[in-house]
C-alpha cells in the first residue's frame, strides 16, 4: 500500500517537475512513510512513497524496472504468488519476493490483459521508455484511488485530491453536479467526476493509455448474473466457503503482521471467525469503536461473542471523547478529501488510529458484503418489487408483513413499505434515485434545471440484482471505499477487503434472490456457508446498525457544535435561505433532516 505521483508537462523546466513532484510526494508522505523514489527521463516524471507490505528489502523499492518498462503501484496482488510460478515456467527471472515485480513482468507477458488476472486491489502507471506510452489501470471495485488532471497533453496523476492541488493545471472550481449528489443522495464521487471540476478520477475496473494520440479510458471488466442458479443450495454453499476461505487465506499474505476490524455484525465476525479456523490458536488483534450513553450503539456484547468462540483473538478497544471529537475533527475532514456526508467517518478515523498506535500495518475489513449479499434492509424494496413483477402477488404479500414484523413496524409503515416495494416494480433504479434525488430531502441548489447529474444504466438480472449492482459501482459502495482507503491511509495502514474478491462477488451475482434474501434473512448465503464457524449469536443476529456514531445528532449540538454556524459559509450555488431555515429547524430541536443539516454543515466548512 503507497502512494503513487506523477508528471507529464514539457512546458514546465525538468527542474521545475522535480520540484512539484517533491511537493506532491510531501502531501501524500503518510500513505507511505518507509521508502520515498523518484525516477525521471526527458518526458515523465515518476514519484512513489512506500509503505512496505511484502518484501521489505530495498530491492522491492519502487519505481520499479524492468526491460523497457517503469512502474509505480499502489496495492496488493494477492495471488502474486500463483502468477510468478507461471512467470517463472515461461522463463521469467525475478530479484526479489514483492508483488510489484510480479506486475511489471505480467506486463512484459500478457500485455494490458494482465489485469484480467488480478487478484486484488491496484492503481498502477507502466511507463514504456521507448513508445514513450503511459499505461494506468484501477482495480475492478476501486479499492485504491487514482486521481488525475488532463489539459492539451499535460497529465498530472495522485493517489489523493488533495495532492494534486500543487498542480499548476488545478482550479478550485467546485464540481455543483458533484456537491448536488453529496446533499441529496450522500454519494462521494460518479463515474469519473470528483468535487474539483478539473480533477478526474480513473473509474473503477477502467485503464487509461496515454501517447501521442492522446488519452484513452475502457473499461476491462463487468459483472454478468445468472451463471450458478440451477446448483443446489448445498453446493452454492460450499463454493461460496471454498471462495470467501480462498479470499482470506491469500489475504493474510504479509510480512508484517496483520489484525482485524471487528465491530460486532456479521461481515467483520464472519473474516475474523474463518481467519481463526485457518490458523487455529493463533494470537490474533481485533480493533473496535465504541459508544456509551442514552441512544448510542455498543457492540462490545456481540464482539465477546466473538472472543468467547475464539479466545486466542486479543481485542482491544476504543471510545473517542467528545474532546477528542471536536479536536481531530479537521484533521479526519482533511484527510478525508472530500466534504463528508456522514458522521461516520469520524469512528473509523478513530478506529484506524488505535490500530496504529498498536504498531498494526495491515487490517481486514467487512466493505462490500452489504452491497453484492443484499444486506441492507432498503433490498426488500427491490426483492419485493421483483416478486411483483412475476406475479407473485400473495408472496409479496406474505414477504411485507413478515419483513415489518421483525423491524417492529406499525401496521401504517407496512402499508408504506408495500407502496414503496410497488413502486419499485413499476420503475426503473433510474428512476427511483430520480425521485430520492429531488423528494427525499428538500432541494439544494440555486438552479431551475430538472436535469438530474447521473445516469444508471441498465443491467441485466432481477430487480435485486440490477439494486445491487449499482449498490457496487454507484451509489454505496465507492463512498465506503474512499473512506476506507483515506482514513486507513492517514495513518499509514493497509485496509484489505477480502469480500471484495472478484471470484466471489462475481459467483453471488450469479446465484437467485432467495440465496441472498430467505425468509427475511439477509447474506443468507454467508450465514449459512459458515454457520458451523461463527458463534451462533452472530449467526442467529437479526438487526442491522451498520457503524453508527452520536454525529448527526449529539455532535453537532455539542463538539461539533461550531459546524451549526456555517449556513452562511455554503457556496454561492447552494439557496442559503432555505439552509438557514433547515439550521433553525434543527437547532430547535427537529431531527427528521439531521443528516442534511450535516451534509450542509461539514460543506460549508470544507469549502
Amino acid at each position: 500500500m503507497c502512494g503513487i505521483a506523477g508528471i507529464i508537462d514539457q512546458t514546465n523546466s525538468p527542474a521545475d517537475n522535480k520540484q512539484l513532484l517533491e511537493k506532491m510526494l510531501l502531501i501524500q508522505h503518510h500513505r507511505g512513510p518507509d521508502a520515498t523514489g523518484v525516477w525521471s527521463d526527458d518526458v515523465i516524471f515518476l514519484g512513489h512513497n512506500r509503505l512496505s507490505i511484502i518484501d521489505l528489502s530495498e530491492a522491492a523499492n519502487q519505481p520499479m524496472h524492468y526491460k523497457d518498462f517503469v512502474m509505480i503501484y499502489n496495492g496488493e496482488i494477492y495471488n502474486y504468488i500463483e502468477l510468478k510460478k507461471e512467470l517463472e515456467e515461461k522463463g521469467h527471472h525475478f530479484v526479489n519476493h514483492s508483488d510489484s515485480e510480479v506486475i511489471l513482468h505480467a506486463f512484459a507477458e500478457w500485455g494490458t490483459d494482465c489485469v484480467q488476472r488480478f487478484v486484488g486491489m491496484w492503481a498502477f502507471i507502466i511507463w514504456d521508455k521507448n513508445k514513450k506510452t503511459l499505461f494506468a489501470s484501477r482495480d475492478r471495485f476501486g479499492i485504491k484511488p487514482f486521481n488525475y488532471i488532463f489539459q492539451s497533453g499535460r497529465f498530472y496523476f495522485a493517489s489523493e485530491l488533495k495532492t494534486l492541488k500543487v498542480s499548476p493545471l488545478f482550479t478550485n472550481d467546485i464540481n455543483e453536479n458533484q456537491v448536488a449528489r453529496g446533499l441529496q443522495m450522500g454519494w462521494l464521487s460518479y463515474f469519473d467526476e470528483t468535487y474539483f471540476n478539473c480533477i478526474k478520477a480513473l473509474p473503477a475496473a477502467h485503464n487509461l493509455t496515454l501517447n501521442q494520440n492522446g488519452l484513452k479510458v475502457e473499461r476491462y471488466w463487468d459483472i454478468k448474473t445468472g451463471s450458478y442458479q440451477k446448483m443446489s443450495f448445498k453446493e452454492k454453499s460450499d463454493e461460496f466457503y471454498r471462495l470467501f476461505s480462498d479470499s482470506i487465506r491469500i489475504h493474510m499474505r504479509s510480512d508484517v503482521s496483520v489484525a482485524s476490524c471487528l465491530s460486532g455484525g456479521l461481515d467483520s465476525s464472519a473474516i475474523v471467525s474463518l481467519v481463526q479456523e485457518q490458523n487455529p490458536g493463533k494470537i490474533y488483534k481485533s480493533f473496535s469503536i465504541y459508544y456509551e450513553g442514552e441512544g448510542d450503539v455498543d457492540e462490545r456484547p456481540f464482539i465477546n461473542e466473538v472472543i468467547k468462540k475464539y479466545p486466542t483473538i486479543e481485542p482491544h478497544y476504543y471510545s473517542p471523547t467528545e474532546t477528542e471529537v471536536a479536536e481531530h475533527f479537521h484533521k479526519a475532514l482533511y484527510h478525508s478529501d472530500v466534504p463528508a456526508t456522514g458522521s461516520s467517518f469520524i469512528s473509523q478515523y478513530f478506529l484506524m488510529k488505535l490500530i496504529s498506535k498498536h504498531g498494526i500495518k495491515v487490517v481486514l475489513d467487512g466493505q462490500g458484503s452489504d452491497e453484492f449479499l443484499a444486506g441492507y434492509m432498503h433490498s426488500f424494496y427491490r426483492l419485493i418489487g421483483g416478486m411483483l413483477n412475476r406475479f407473485d402477488v400473495v408472496g409479496s404479500l406474505f414477504e411485507t408483513v413478515d419483513v415489518n414484523k421483525r423491524i417492529g413496524s406499525s401496521v401504517p409503515k407496512m402499508g408504506a413499505h408495500f407502496l414503496k416495494s410497488l413502486l419499485a416494480s413499476m420503475k426503473s433504479e433510474q428512476s427511483l434515485y430520480e425521485l430520492e434525488y429531488r423528494k427525499y430531502y428538500p432541494f439544494m441548489m440555486n438552479t431551475e434545471s430538472n436535469d438530474v447529474p447521473f445516469q444508471l444504466k441498465d443491467v441485466d438480472g432481477t430487480r435485486l440484482d440490477q439494486f445491487l449492482y449499482h449498490l457496487m459501482f454507484s451509489t454505496s459502495l465507492p463512498s465506503l471505499l474512499h473512506y476506507e482507503d483515506r482514513n486507513s491511509m492517514a495513518f499509514s495502514i493497509e485496509s484489505r477487503v477480502p469480500f471484495l474478491d472478484h471470484r466471489l462477488v462475481e459467483f453471488c451475482f450469479g446465484l437467485l434472490d432467495d440465496d441472498k434474501i430467505h425468509k427475511t434473512e439477509t447474506k443468507y448465503i454467508l450465514r449459512e456457508a459458515l454457520k458451523n464457524v461463527l458463534p451462533k449469536a452472530i449467526y442467529e443476529r437479526k438487526d442491522k446498525k451498520g457503524f453508527v456514531t452520536p454525529g448527526e445528532n449529539k455532535w453537532l449540538r455539542g463538539p461539533l457544535k461550531f459546524l451549526m454556524e456555517n449556513d452562511q459559509k455554503l457556496p454561492d450555488f447552494i439557496n442559503k435561505q432555505k439552509a438557514s431555515q433547515i439550521f433553525k429547524a434543527y437547532k430547535a430541536g427537529d431531527n427528521s433532516k439531521a443528516t442534511l443539516v450535516w451534509r450542509l454543515a461539514v460543506l460549508g466548512e470544507w469549502g
